[in-house]
């Protein structure tokens, strides 16, 4: 069925209000939030996240024209924001996909099934999520601030009796890192949503697509392969041209990852009581097992938190051969950042920095 013209109406293929419902259910709500425990947050995280923006820009080069700014949130605010976020991101892809769900008699059911299944996903994100920097919305109210999810922070804090103020200046320094990285790098954030839409720009609209997905994966069962354990369900669905996309976003996601794990390990050692701890109390989250392992792989959540690992690996590959400086050229042009092939082999990439050095 060929596209509608533009200027035709196009329903929404996600029920936004039920997604944000069930998110928000799912996300429940922490009691520690409401205690006496919970005033300390908003005053703690601003105070941490200026001296964290400090510490980052210094030890980066990396800095903002526009101060930082705090945001303690509730797991309902977090949902709030992400849903707003999400649909941001995909409006392109979802007036496509709208357009040839138009005349469909299970356009209705689809919607109301999306929106459960995306609001369970983004419901469990955020009993785990203990800080974010949003880069979708940086000119609303909330807009460009460093998200700190206040009960899972107190619930950690709590549980493994962390010292408040370090731990809050820990987290700090990652979200900050991601910031500074977002906002002292002209050409990042551009850059980031370019590789995004191009990734939209090739799904296929067709819902026949995904029955010829779901076949393929039948077929990968049948020979003992795992069809979700690269890429979780995205990669399923996601077409060659798509794959490729999806790696570059993916070796992008993963230096940034790794830098922001790289820089919060090294100034937490100078200035953090406690780091080496919390590294292996969040290292044992990330990397759970069990019916929450599972569900990682299945959504495609568990490639994220490879990511961590890649990077820093990497991060830490090129320090060592060449000192804190030399990871610096990533931050030059689009065209310095490392491939995959490349985060595995920091040597690899050095030795093209270099050429690139020699001709220019």
């Amino acid at each position: 069925m060929p596209d509608e013209p533009a200027s035709a109406a196009v329903p929404d293929p996600i029920d936004w209000t039920t997604a944000r419902r069930v998110a928000r259910l799912v996300a429940g709500r922490d009691p520690l939030a409401d205690s006496y425990l919970g005033a300390s947050l908003a005053h703690d995280f601003g105070a941490a996240t200026r001296v964290a923006e400090g510490l980052v820009a210094e030890f980066t080069g990396l800095r903002s024209d526009v101060p930082v700014r705090a945001a303690v949130l509730d797991r309902r605010d977090w949902v709030d924001a992400n849903i707003a976020s999400m649909r941001a991101l995909l409006a392109p892809l979802l007036e496509r996909v709208g357009r040839r769900l138009a005349h469909s008699p299970l356009a209705p059911v689809g919607r109301h099934v999306a929106a459960t299944e995306l609001g369970a996903l983004v419901g469990y994100l955020s009993q785990r999520v203990l800080g974010q920097y949003d880069l979708l919305v940086p000119d609303d109210d909330a807009g460009d601030a460093v998200y700190y999810v206040g009960p899972n922070v107190l619930a950690l804090e709590k549980r493994f009796a962390f010292r408040p103020g370090d731990f809050r200046l820990w987290i700090a320094i990652h979200e900050v890192t991601h910031r500074a990285q977002f906002t002292g790098v002209p050409w990042m954030r551009d850059h980031f949503l370019s590789l995004a839409r191009q990734a939209f720009e090739v799904v296929d609209p067709d819902p026949r697509s995904v029955f010829r997905a779901i076949s393929r994966a039948l077929d990968d069962l049948r020979v003992g392969r795992n069809p979700v354990e690269e890429g979780g369900i995205v990669g399923l669905f996601a077409t060659p041209a798509q794959r490729e996309v999806l790696a570059r976003i993916q070796a992008l996601m993963s230096l940034l990852e790794g830098h922001g794990n790289f820089v919060m390990s090294r100034l937490g050692r100078e200035h953090v009581a406690g780091e080496e701890r919390m590294a292996r109390v969040l290292h044992r989250r990330r990397t759970a097992g069990g019916v929450v392992g599972m569900f990682h792989k299945l959504v495609g959540l568990d490639q994220k938190l490879r990511q961590y690992e890649v990077g820093e690996r990497f991060v830490n590959g090129v320090v060592e051969r060449a000192g804190v400086g030399a990871i610096d050229h990533v931050w030059a042009s689009p065209e310095n950042l490392p491939t995959n092939d490349e985060l595995a082999d920091p040597a690899a990439w050095l030795a093209r920095m270099e050429r690139s050095r020699v001709a220019g």
